[in-house]
């Protein structure tokens, strides 16, 4: 009995356990269940990623312009110069710079058209045996969109030529939808200069899917009329008359921006000593022929001031006058040193300004 009340009492003397302290001594026992939700590591796949905003890009080209922003508002200067110059001048200055930008741009596809070939093929659809036909459209267009229409900004599917045809697959993405998307961004970036503006979508051009078996041209004209839009005399922005190398596709747009600035500079520099050298041709040419009687000797030489090199029958078509009179004042302009026979033989003469 006494060993028994030893052991009841020793029971009862044991400090108490708590509801709280035995429900937590029990959970410490259940290792089958599931731990913290938060500690849980994440098994799941990752969920696709968000793609970088199109405000995201141009804000790059935002800070671009800030770092060229001196060089920009040099250039800007100069191209207004020129767009007064062109607004006072000649609607023939506007087509002959058109003929030099369009060739030098050529050279982006390979074709290496000249102006004074491509002028033969536009005045007269002369071309040689080794021109490529499909060259000469593409280089055509070009001077067509160089010199008038509206701008690409409107509608871009009917300032390229391009369409989609009547029956697409569901498959292939519209070429309407590749230009929507191409515009967007471009109205976004109303806020810059149209100069980087230009230069922004002509890098753009082809990552939005508008570019035909690696065709350069379109990019460029399409950003020589967005440079020029808030004129109103240059109808274009020269790109390519003093080099390509503003056009070249590397770098961080900040070093893409910097070689335009100085590829436009150089080319606005080439087209208005190009200006220089007509306007001086001309005065020149009017005090010599100021005794000639007939309107033959003035429509020639507009001729002269619009295309790099002029034929009889050429001349003879764009002055409404006829062979027999002007063959006569092309050897008397001949003769003044005014022009100079390019050709060097009896037949399909051609003649050019003689610059001083």
């Amino acid at each position: 009995m006494k060993s028994q009340a030893s052991t009841l009492t020793d029971d009862y003397d044991d400090p108490l356990i708590t509801i709280e302290e035995d429900e937590a001594a029990h959970e410490d026992d259940l290792w089958f269940l599931p731990g913290s939700f938060e500690e849980e590591p994440d098994g799941l796949p990752p969920g696709p990623r968000a793609e970088p905003l199109e405000t995201a890009v141009i804000d790059d080209w935002a800070m671009a312009e800030a770092v060229h922003a001196a060089q920009l508002a040099r250039v800007a200067g100069r191209l207004g110069a020129l767009d007064d110059r062109l607004l006072r001048g000649p609607e023939g200055w506007r087509h002959r710079l058109a003929l030099i930008e369009a060739a030098d741009l050529s050279w982006l596809n390979g074709d290496r058209m000249s102006s004074d070939r491509l002028a033969l093929w536009i005045s007269m659809r002369l071309s040689g045996a080794q021109d490529d036909s499909n060259a000469l459209a593409r280089i055509g267009w070009a001077v067509r969109r160089l010199t008038s229409g509206p701008g690409p900004m409107g509608d871009l599917a009917a300032f390229l030529d391009r369409r989609d045809p009547e029956y697409v697959d569901g498959s292939s993405e519209r070429f309407e939808d590749r230009a929507g998307g191409w515009l967007d961004v471009m109205a976004a970036a109303a806020d810059l200069h149209p100069v980087t503006r230009a230069c922004m979508g002509f890098h753009l051009w082809r990552l939005a899917g508008l570019g035909q078996n690696g065709d350069q041209m379109e990019a460029a004209v399409t950003a020589s009329r967005i440079g020029a839009s808030d004129g109103s005399g240059a109808v274009f922005a020269p790109l390519a008359m003093g080099g390509a190398g503003g056009l070249r596709v590397s770098g961080v747009p900040a070093d893409r921006l910097g070689r335009w600035l100085d590829g436009m500079s150089s080319a606005i520099f080439k087209a208005m000593r190009t200006l220089d050298d007509i306007e001086a041709w001309t005065k020149q040419a009017e005090t010599a022929m100021a005794h000639l009687s007939g309107r033959t000797p003035t429509a020639l030489c507009k001729v002269f001031t619009e295309w790099p090199l002029v034929s009889a029958p050429m001349a003879a078509a764009m002055t409404d006058a006829s062979r027999a009179a002007v063959q006569r004042n092309l050897a008397w302009m001949e003769a003044q040193g005014l022009i100079r026979e390019v050709t060097g033989q009896g037949r399909f003469r051609m003649w050019t300004i003689r610059e001083r």
